[in-house]
C-alpha cells in the first residue's frame, strides 16, 4: 500500500521504517529535510515539500501525520486541504485532543477529504515491538487503511474504536492510566529506598523480581529495571516530570462526565509539583502547623532532612519553634 508520513520525530521516523519493512511504499516528509534524506538513503521516498509528497502518491492518497498536537496540525491541514483531492485520507496519529478530531473531520468533509484519528502507543521501542493503535473515524476508512495498521502493530495490537475522536479518546484514557501506574511505582520504590532494609535491597533486582509472575508485573517495570541498571540511584536524573497534555484532558473529561478518577488526578498534580523547587503550598502547610501547634519550621530542606529520623518526637522548645523569624506585621 502507498502511504505518506509527515513528521519524522522519535516515533514518526521509526513508524516509517516499520511500514517500509512491511513492504509498503512510504513517502516521508519533515520540515527538517535532512530527516527525509536520511530515510531516502534507507530506501524510502524522501521529499522536500508537501506538493512533491502529493505528486508521489497514487489516488486515493493516504497521508499519516505525526506532529505535535494543536496548531502545528491545524496549520498543516490548511495546506493539505488545497493539495489533496476528494477521496483522499488524512490519518492524524499525534497526541490530539479528541474534540479537535471531531472539528477537523467536519472541516475535511467540506473538501471531500476523509479524516481518521489514530492514537498510537509504543514509544521508541515501536520499531522492534510494534505500535498499539486506537482508531476513530468511519469503519470504511478503517478497513481501507487496515493493511497499514496490521504492519505497524503487534498481534491484536490495533482496534477500531468508533466514530471521529474515539481513537484519541481511548488513547487519552490510556495515557491517564499510565500516569497513575508510573506514580504508584515511583511512590513504592521511594518507600523501599527509605525503608530499614534499604542497605540490603537492590532496586533493580526488586523490579526484576516483580516482573516474574507478580500481579504488578508490566513493561513499565522492565523499563524501570533497565533504568536502575544504568544508574542505581538515579542520581543523574532530575525529578522534573513533564506532561504531554493527555493527563490534563483525562481529568477534564472526568470532571465533565462526573466520573471519579482520584489516582489519575493526583498523578497529574504530582507532575505539576515536580517542576517547582520550593512549593509555596508546602510553605503554607509548614507555617500553619507552626502557628496552631508550635511545630518546627525549617530554613531549607537539608535542615529538614537531618531531622527526619526523629519524626514523631517533635521538640516544642522555643529554639525549635522559631527557626525562622516571623514578621510582626
Amino acid at each position: 500500500m502507498h502511504i505518506a508520513l509527515v513528521g519524522l520525530g522519535r516515533m514518526g521516523m521509526n513508524m516509517a521504517r516499520r511500514l517500509y519493512q512491511g513492504k509498503h511504499d512510504v513517502v516521508v516528509y519533515d520540515v527538517d529535510v535532512a530527516k527525509a534524506d536520511m530515510l531516502a538513503c534507507e530506501g524510502l521516498i524522501g521529499v522536500h515539500s508537501l506538493e512533491e509528497l502529493c505528486r508521489k502518491l497514487p489516488l486515493p492518497r493516504a497521508v499519516w501525520l505525526m506532529l505535535p498536537a494543536g496548531k502545528p496540525v491545524d496549520d498543516l491541514l490548511v495546506q493539505l486541504h488545497s493539495l489533496l483531492s476528494k477521496g483522499d485520507i488524512i490519518i492524524e496519529g499525534g497526541n490530539t485532543f479528541f474534540r479537535d478530531d471531531i472539528r477537523r473531520s467536519e472541516e475535511c468533509k467540506q473538501y471531500g477529504i476523509h479524516y481518521i484519528d489514530a492514537g498510537v502507543s509504543g514509544g521508541i521501542w515501536g520499531l522492534e515491538k510494534g505500535y498499539c493503535t486506537m482508531v476513530g473515524g468511519s469503519k470504511e476508512d478503517f478497513d481501507y487503511i487496515e493493511p497499514l495498521l496490521r504492519t505497524l502493530a503487534p498481534k491484536d495490537g490495533y482496534l477500531y474504536c468508533g466514530s471521529s475522536g474515539a481513537g484519541h479518546f481511548v488513547k487519552m484514557v490510556h495515557n491517564g492510566i499510565e500516569y497513575g501506574m508510573m506514580e504508584a511505582y515511583g511512590e513504592g520504590f521511594e518507600l523501599l529506598k527509605a525503608s530499614p532494609y534499604k542497605e540490603s535491597l537492590n532496586l533493580r533486582e526488586v523490579a526484576h523480581l516483580w516482573n516474574q509472575g507478580s500481579v504488578v508485573r508490566s513493561w513499565l517495570l522492565e523499563l524501570l529495571e533497565s533504568a536502575f541498571s544504568k544508574d542505581p540511584e538515579l542520581s543523574n536524573i532530575s525529578g522534573f516530570v513533564q506532561d504531554s497534555g493527555e493527563g490534563r484532558w483525562t481529568v477534564q473529561q472526568a470532571v465533565e462526565l462526573g466520573v471519579s478518577i482520584p489516582v489519575i488526578a493526583d498523578a497529574l498534580f504530582k507532575r505539576f509539583q515536580s517542576r517547582q523547587n520550593d512549593v509555596f503550598s508546602d510553605k503554607v502547610l509548614a507555617a500553619l502547623r507552626n502557628e496552631f501547634g508550635g511545630h518546627a519550621v525549617f530554613q531549607d530542606k537539608k535542615e529538614q532532612g537531618s531531622s527526619t529520623a526523629g519524626a514523631g518526637k517533635v521538640s516544642h522548645s522555643e529554639a525549635d519553634v522559631r527557626k525562622i523569624k516571623r514578621s510582626d506585621a
